[in-house]
C-alpha cells in the first residue's frame, strides 16, 4: 500500500511537470506563431497557418504516435539532434503536447488579436510608437487579455490531455493507477486518480481566474 503511494506521487509528480512545461513552452511558441499568423506577409502568415492547420486538424493520440514511433524509423532523426526531443518517452510527449497546445493557443490569440479596438492602436501609433512596439506592447498584451478565459480553458483541457503520455510507456498518473489497477483488479486507484484530477483542475481553475483577473484588471477600474 505505501509503495502505491509513492508511484501515485510520483506519476502526479510526472502530469504536473508535462502541463506545465508544456504549457509555458507553448504559450511562448504560440505568440509568435498568432503574430505571423496575421502578419501580411505571406512569408509569415502561410507557415503558421499550416502548421495551426495540421495540428489543430489532426488527433494528439496520432501526434504522440507519429512523433514517437513514426519518426525512430528513420536513421537521420536518430543521427540528429531532433532526437533529443522524441527519443524518450516523456521528451516526446511533451513536445507532442506542447505542438498541439500551441496551435490551439495561437489560433486563440490569432482572435485576440483581431478583437483589439482600433482606438487602441490608433492611440499609440499617435503616441510615436513604431509597429513593432505597437505589435509587442500593445496589441498582443490586449489579445492575452482578451482571451484570457478561453486561454484557460485551453489549460485546464491540457491536463487531461496529458493522460495520453501513458500510451507510450510514460508512467504520468494515468499510466500508474492503470498499471495498480491491473496488478489488483479493483478500481480503487482510478477512482482515486479522478479525484486527484478533479482537485487539480479546481485549483487551475481559482489560479487561472485570478490571473485573468489582474490581466484585465484595467477594465474593471474603467468600470468603477
Amino acid at each position: 500500500m505505501t509503495q502505491s503511494g509513492l508511484d501515485i506521487a510520483h506519476g502526479l509528480w510526472i502530469t504536473l511537470q508535462l502541463l506545465v512545461l508544456s504549457c509555458a513552452l507553448a504559450f511562448a511558441l504560440a505568440v509568435p506563431l498568432a503574430v505571423a499568423r496575421t502578419s501580411d506577409s505571406r512569408w509569415l502568415s502561410t507557415p503558421s497557418r499550416l502548421f495551426m492547420s495540421v495540428f489543430r486538424g489532426t488527433p494528439l493520440l496520432v501526434q504522440i504516435f507519429v512523433l514517437y514511433y513514426g519518426l525512430a524509423q528513420f536513421s537521420w532523426v536518430r543521427a540528429s539532434p531532433l532526437w533529443l526531443l522524441v527519443g524518450g518517452s516523456f521528451s516526446c510527449a511533451l513536445c507532442a503536447l506542447t505542438l498541439n497546445l500551441a496551435a490551439y493557443m495561437a489560433e486563440d490569440i490569432r482572435g485576440g488579436i483581431g478583437g483589439v479596438p482600433a482606438g487602441e492602436k490608433e492611440a499609440a501609433l499617435a503616441f510615436g510608437m513604431s509597429r513593432f512596439m505597437l505589435t509587442w506592447f500593445v496589441v498582443v498584451p490586449r489579445a492575452i487579455g482578451i482571451v484570457a478565459p478561453t486561454l484557460g480553458n485551453e489549460i485546464v483541457l491540457q491536463l487531461k490531455s496529458t493522460a495520453l503520455a501513458s500510451t507510450i510507456t510514460v508512467l504520468d498518473l494515468t499510466g500508474v493507477v492503470r498499471r495498480i489497477s491491473i496488478e489488483s483488479y479493483t478500481t480503487d486507484a482510478l477512482i482515486l486518480a479522478g479525484v486527484v484530477y478533479v482537485g487539480i483542475t479546481a485549483v487551475l481553475s481559482a489560479v487561472l481566474k485570478r490571473a485573468e483577473s489582474v490581466l484585465n484588471r484595467h477594465l474593471r477600474n474603467a468600470r468603477a
